[in-house]
């Protein structure tokens, strides 16, 4: 395996100065708790307001449980980012609401230039975004002319006008696996855990921008060592967005929704999660017997030092999306131009992830299919 993981130019001062400022101030937005009269009030009118707009709530798995209950309560979607972006193209809303970060109403929005695309609040960014501006990336992949570019969803829609591929965790190291096998080396932006990881997985050719997640950045090796001592019967969970000294501790790696399913399919009664804590809400729904600890981070720059929370995502409330429906406020708007550059780059990781699922379909002869369901137990 051939990898290039310092060749790639890291995120500036200013950038990272700039980034920090764009912590501080998210956690200073992040809306308060309403009294349950209040919060029942307040869903019961978005309820009707998305009646009213012909409008549905499509939200990620890290947003307000509140928030998530309220998406699948209305006919809504709750995801991860490759699933929302499915949902929203898919659905006949012709206004899409949704509660994540920016990149993910942008995405919707380039899937969906004929609908209105509203966010509770447009500041809420992500930090492999602000970590990868669109004219550095550029430059960087002028450098590099005979590599196939490679970016992750978390990026704005000018990153992605540049690249030849988007990918999310779901689909990554089957897209990358599908170039290598092609002989196309690789640039990878902007996670530089999950490149690596990818570049492990498949043994692909792949320079790496030098991005990371605020929150899974921060997770340590030494304290979830610690935590798994702890609990010995435990299963971790791990994102690949972590550094490698705690996806090398994990029983399962994979994106948000990858990692649900295993708390459901795996017979283990304790989990150690280790990506944002939102997710446990879904997992804590689906298996109410089972036990969930949050992986330990004792970090500074998630919205608090010893947990997992983006303060961006939960800068996300029901008061603003009650209000973007409201009056019609926090609008992706977009430009034909960009919106045509970026979808080819989405819309074609999102045709590789149907004929992927069509590949494994069953054909309906058992003997022939019988493969496809060795690993299946009983319904």
């Amino acid at each position: 395996m051939k990898t290039y993981p310092y060749d790639a130019p890291m995120m500036s001062t200013d950038s990272r100065i700039a980034t920090q400022m764009n912590v501080e101030y998210a956690k200073a937005k992040i809306p308060v708790d309403l009294p349950r009269t209040e919060r029942i009030k307040v869903e019961e009118n978005i309820k009707q307001l998305l009646q009213d707009n012909n409008a549905v709530l499509v939200a990620h798995y890290y947003v307000d449980p509140f928030i998530q209950d309220l998406a699948l309560a209305t006919g809504g979607c709750v995801g991860d980012s490759l699933e929302m972006a499915r949902f929203g193209q898919a659905h006949s809303a012709q206004t899409l609401v949704v509660a994540g970060v920016r990149f993910m109403g942008e995405s919707a929005k380039i899937l969906s230039m004929e609908k209105t695309v509203l966010m509770p609040d447009l500041e809420a960014e992500c930090s492999l975004d602000l970590g990868c501006p669109a004219d550095e990336f550029s430059a960087f992949c002028d450098a590099h002319p005979e590599r196939t570019v490679v970016v992750y969803a978390n990026t704005s829609a000018a990153v992605k006008a540049r690249a030849d591929w988007v990918v999310t965790s779901s689909v990554g190291i089957d897209i990358v696996r599908h170039l290598h096998a092609q002989g196309e080396p690789i640039i990878w932006g902007p996670d530089r855990h999950l490149g690596k990881y990818i570049a492990q997985q498949t043994g692909a050719d792949m320079l790496l921008w030098q991005g990371s997640c605020l929150v899974h950045n921060e997770f340590k090796a030494t304290e979830l060592m610690q935590l798994k001592n702890e609990h010995p019967n435990a299963k971790v969970l791990v994102h690949p967005e972590s550094p490698d000294s705690v996806v090398a501790l994990a029983d399962v790696v994979g994106s948000t929704s990858k990692l649900l399913q295993s708390t459901y399919e795996m017979d283990a009664e304790t989990f150690i999660v280790a990506t944002d804590l939102g997710i446990l809400h879904e997992m804590q729904k689906r298996s109410p017997h089972k036990r969930f600890l949050a992986a330990p981070t004792a970090g500074e720059s998630a919205s608090c030092k010893s947990c997992a929370f983006c303060p961006w995502m939960a800068m996300n409330g029901l008061q603003g999306i009650e209000q973007c429906l409201t009056h019609h406020t926090g609008e992706v708007l977009m430009t034909p131009e960009l919106a045509t550059a970026a979808k080819k780059p989405l819309q074609r990781m999102l045709d590789f992830a149907e004929s992927q699922k069509q590949r494994v379909a069953a054909s309906g002869d058992i003997v022939k299919d019988r493969t496809l369901f060795a690993n299946v137990g009983a319904a």
